[in-house]
This record gives C-alpha cells, sequence and structure tokens, in this order.
C-alpha cells in the first residue's frame, strides 16, 4: 500500500467540491477487473491524464455499505435472471468525510445507471417510517419485506478526468460480511469508468493495451454468490475469472 501511496502522491489532486461538476448520478458504467500486482503501473501510466480526489488529505478512502433484499434475494435473482431493469438498495457510509446516505440504484434497459439518495446518518438494520416513503416511491417492492442481506466493505481511489466529464474508481481491499463471518478478497481489483456518455477514454485504451477486458460484475450479487446458497449458473464465467484472479472459490467465510 505504501507503494500505491507514494504513486498517488504524484496525481494532481481535487478536492470533494471541485470533482461536483462530475458527480454521475446518470451515467453509463464500464468495469474491469485484474490482479492488485498490476495496479502500480497502470497508475503510473494514468498519472499524467487524471486528477486524484482527496478527502481529508487522504487518497485512499474507506466505504462501509450495507445491502438489503428480500428473504429470497429478488434483487439478486433480478441480475441473475438477466432483468434489463433492475434496483440495488444499500447504506453507504464515506468514513473520510463521515457522511452516509441511503442509496437506490436503477440500472435500465439503456444501459444506463441512475442513482438517488437521501442522507441517514444512522444505518438502519430495520427500514422504518423514515426511510419507507423514499423506498417505496422509487421501487414496487414493500419496504416491509427488505432486510440486511450483506455487508460490502472496501477502500476506494478515484480519479477525474483533466479533459473529459469522465470518473474513474478502483475499489481495493474488497471484504464481504455474512452473519458476522467475511470474506475476504484482497487481491482484487475492480476499475469502473463513469461517463455520461459513452466517449473515447484513455483507460479504456490502456486496457486494451493490456488486454484487461471489460467485463460487467456487481459487487452485490457477485457477494451473495459468494456466501449465500443461491442459483449462480449464469454467473459462472465471472465467478471462474474472480477465481482465477483471487482464489475466491477457495476461501470459506472465517469468523468476524
Amino acid at each position: 500500500m505504501k507503494l500505491i501511496e507514494t504513486i498517488l502522491n504524484s496525481f494532481d489532486p481535487i478536492s470533494l467540491g471541485q470533482m461536483e461538476k462530475v458527480k454521475l448520478l446518470n451515467r453509463m458504467d464500464k468495469k474491469f477487473c485484474f490482479s492488485a500486482h498490476r495496479l502500480q503501473d497502470i497508475l503510473k501510466q494514468l498519472e499524467p491524464h487524471y486528477f486524484i480526489l482527496k478527502i481529508e488529505n487522504k487518497s485512499i478512502n474507506c466505504y462501509k455499505t450495507l445491502y438489503y433484499d428480500t428473504d429470497d434475494y429478488k434483487f439478486y435473482h433480478s441480475h441473475h435472471s438477466g432483468k434489463l431493469n433492475r434496483f440495488k438498495i444499500r447504506h453507504r457510509t464515506y468514513v473520510e468525510n463521515d457522511k452516509s446516505f441511503l442509496e437506490i440504484k436503477y440500472k435500465s434497459n439503456k444501459d444506463r445507471t441512475h442513482k438517488t439518495r437521501i442522507a441517514n446518518k444512522n444505518i438502519p438494520l430495520v427500514l422504518d417510517e423514515t426511510t419507507l416513503p423514499f423506498i417505496e416511491s422509487k421501487l414496487n417492492v414493500s419496504a416491509h419485506s427488505l432486510s440486511p442481506s450483506l455487508w460490502v466493505n472496501y477502500n476506494r481511489l478515484t480519479l477525474v478526468s483533466k479533459t473529459s466529464a469522465e470518473r474513474l474508481t478502483f475499489d481495493l481491499n474488497l471484504e464481504y460480511i455474512k452473519n458476522e463471518q467475511k470474506l475476504p478478497l484482497s487481491n482484487l481489483i475492480i476499475a469502473e469508468v463513469k461517463q455520461e456518455k459513452k466517449q473515447v477514454s484513455i483507460f479504456f485504451n490502456l486496457m486494451k493495451s493490456l488486454h484487461i477486458y471489460e467485463g460487467s460484475i456487481s459487487k452485490y450479487v457477485m457477494g451473495i454468490a459468494l456466501t449465500c446458497p443461491v442459483k449462480q449458473n449464469n454467473f459462472k464465467s465471472q465467478l471462474l475469472k474472480l477465481s482465477k484472479i483471487t482464489y475466491a472459490n477457495s476461501h470459506t467465510l472465517t469468523s468476524h
């Protein structure tokens, strides 16, 4: 991590306030997965072209996220069955700036991601009257049927393009927590490009040159597939890819 931090210190910084113009709550997402040992070289090649987000003078920030689903994992199965209009509900805490939100992510059949959220300081283990109106105004599912399903925690570094409306995030030190047990995937890096519309990207070109190819992966659904006895036939290729990168399939949940 020290070497990564040294490389990040060579980036020009951008503040959270300055990044507001590229919030991209309505966007197109593209994801890439690769082994952690490749991150240093990738960052070195990106340094001239991107700013680094710094929060409280830190370039690597901690995200703690609790996802909600029904008892039969309705949101997971929507993704597994390939449903084009699908939702995820989560409570996310941005540790460094001490901000928390209840968020709904909607993936449309136009391959666009829409995110809406409300400030919510306390992590709701039970969705109550303060959160029900927000959830039920967006979903055709009763909020009373939802309960916490999985913790997904990780560190994130965020780059902002110097030339276009593009954000690039790298998630590392991924850890799933289910029923007070944890599954770490410390060798996995998930990179995600967020753009208002599809456009030329220095990062896309770099991935192509390194033979790292786009692959749709949801941290939530992969976490459920790895920690719960659910149907996962349609995720076999993604799970195999994860296994090759992290040996994730050989891990077992350990006490937290």
